[in-house]
């Protein structure tokens, strides 16, 4: 029974990035800085067989330091229509197989690469919108590769809600019904 949960769950996941105007496209990602948290929303590019998620970003971002120093994550989803929360917590690893980058880079639309050809690193403090600069010569793309190790499935509804936490070991999903 548990089961359909982790498959409603990695559905909606595949969902986020197949259909553009859905919740789960655009997510919460959590790392740690000096042991404290920091978060941002990233967009879903890519949800893979083994459950893996795909982000991009900027190699010169902070995210990507933080993930440097502790590759752990923590992801939420929440969809407002169906009151379905799934919550990720895995590893992260950085790409860097250069077949891969160039596969994921020709997903990225022409009017989207300019943004990571920038000619100062994201988060860099400006005086002006027009002082940000571009470069032609080379790209600061990186992929994001986060390997689940914990997806937690919370529905609210009634009569009564429902909440499963599903933990991955070696390769197989096993799930416990929690209080919601």
């Amino acid at each position: 029974m548990k089961n359909k949960y982790l498959e409603e769950a990695l559905r909606e996941l595949v969902n986020g990035h197949a259909k553009k105007r859905h919740p789960f496209r655009y997510f919460v990602l959590a790392t740690t800085e000096n042991g404290r948290p920091t978060q941002r929303t990233v967009v879903l590019r890519k949800t893979l067989k083994d459950q893996s998620l795909v982000i991009y970003t900027d190699k010169r971002t902070q995210k990507i330091k933080q993930l440097q120093k502790s590759s752990h994550f923590s992801a939420l989803f929440y969809d407002t229509k169906k009151l379905l929360q799934i919550r990720i917590e895995g590893k992260a690893e950085l790409i860097t197989d250069t077949a891969q980058i160039e596969t994921y880079w020709h997903t990225v639309q022409a009017a989207s690469r300019k943004d990571y050809t920038t000619s100062l690193a994201p988060g860099t403090p400006i005086e002006k919108l027009d002082e940000i600069e571009y470069t032609t010569t080379e790209n600061n793309f990186c992929p994001v590769k986060l390997v689940p190790h914990t997806i937690e499935y919370l529905r609210l509804q009634r009569p009564n809600h429902v909440r499963v936490l599903f933990s991955k070991i070696k390769d197989t999903w096993s799930g416990e019904f929690l209080v919601p």
